[in-house]
């Protein structure tokens, strides 16, 4: 008996593939801003992951972006453990557990550009350990929680702290095709502690799915007012052709985003960071529209191209960006 149990772990694990997967994510754009007729092409992201297992209940990624707006980047280097099928450690760098759009990779986007909460309110990676815990209740329950340095990707050599960052997300599966995700998030970027809550849900039924999501980011000793973040969108998928076919499914989809002025909780004199100065206002208020369609030449998420129209609106007096006014984005997804 314990020789036939012997030869049968040993036959599960030459069923185990040890070898490397490779994988990446290239995005070429071309923009168009329409008020001030001026237009550029970018590499947005073209990224390279190695992923994969040196045994059976040990995993590792390391994930680089070569061009991430200009800048190289390392984004994920983490191993991760499964002493269970329901429960997984992970130590490294990593995207942290919070939001729901922030933390769908660039190939898994629905939008050329990314929502505000993604982009500018609610987007972290940290250096950290985490715990992933998943269950059944009736309805299938995930749950996340880890703490993090709070030293971000590249300040990790000479960084000591008495306290550490946290975040925790439970997402619940109901099967009326509805999903909801909550989260929370802790963070020290200076002196002053943030605190972030996000909640959401994604209806997906057919080809058809929708999502809302909200943030509510506070700010210790008033240093500076609370942020209010939205993001609400709808995708229709319509399959077209066959499997000859160049064209495999057109999608057209629509976007609501806002938010309230928002500090990177930095603070700033002159426009320069100044451990003298105070928080000021990074992103103005103002929302957006956007509507578009995407072209995906091979099944989802592996070759998209996507349109998309953004018209931005500010509050008064808020200065709008370079890169955050109207405009006219094509961008070409390519996943391999």
């Amino acid at each position: 008996m314990l020789l036939l149990a012997f030869c049968a772990t040993l036959s599960a694990q030459d069923s185990i593939s040890y070898k490397p997967r490779i994988n990446g994510t290239l995005r070429g754009k071309y923009e168009y801003q329409t008020q001030e007729g001026e237009g550029r092409f970018e590499v947005r992201t073209a990224r390279v992951s190695f992923s994969g297992k040196v045994m059976p209940r040990v995993s590792y990624k390391a994930e680089i972006d070569l061009c991430d707006e200009g800048v190289i980047k390392m984004l994920d280097a983490y191993t991760r453990i499964n002493p269970w099928r329901s429960f997984n450690f992970t130590i490294g760098q990593m995207r942290v557990p919070f939001t729901i759009d922030a933390h769908r990779s660039p190939h898994q986007q629905y939008f050329a550009n990314r929502s505000f909460i993604a982009k500018q309110v609610g987007n972290v990676r940290d250096v950290g350990a985490m715990v992933g815990y998943q269950f059944h209740a009736g309805v299938p329950v995930v749950l996340q929680a880890g703490l993090f340095n709070g030293s971000g990707l590249t300040g990790q050599k000479d960084y000591w702290t008495k306290g550490v960052n946290y975040s925790a997300k439970a997402m619940i599966y109901l099967p009326i095709h509805l999903d909801v995700e909550a989260s929370i998030q802790k963070i020290r970027p200076d002196i002053y502690t943030v605190l972030m809550y996000d909640a959401g849900l994604t209806y997906h039924y057919r080809n058809f799915l929708a999502e809302v999501e909200y943030l509510y980011k506070t700010y210790a000793r008033d240093a500076y007012k609370p942020v209010h973040a939205v993001d609400v969108f709808m995708n229709y998928d319509l399959p077209v052709g066959n499997d000859k076919s160049l064209l495999k499914k057109v999608s057209p989809l629509v976007r609501y985003d806002f938010m309230t002025d928002h500090s990177d909780g930095m603070r700033y004199v002159d426009g320069a960071k100044d451990k003298a100065g105070e928080l000021i206002t990074n992103d103005y208020q103002r929302h957006r529209l956007t509507a578009g369609v995407t072209l995906s030449l091979a099944r989802p998420f592996v070759s998209d191209i996507r349109i998309n129209f953004e018209k931005y609106f500010y509050r008064a007096g808020g200065i709008a960006k370079t890169s955050e006014r109207d405009k006219v984005v094509v961008e070409v997804m390519t996943r391999f």
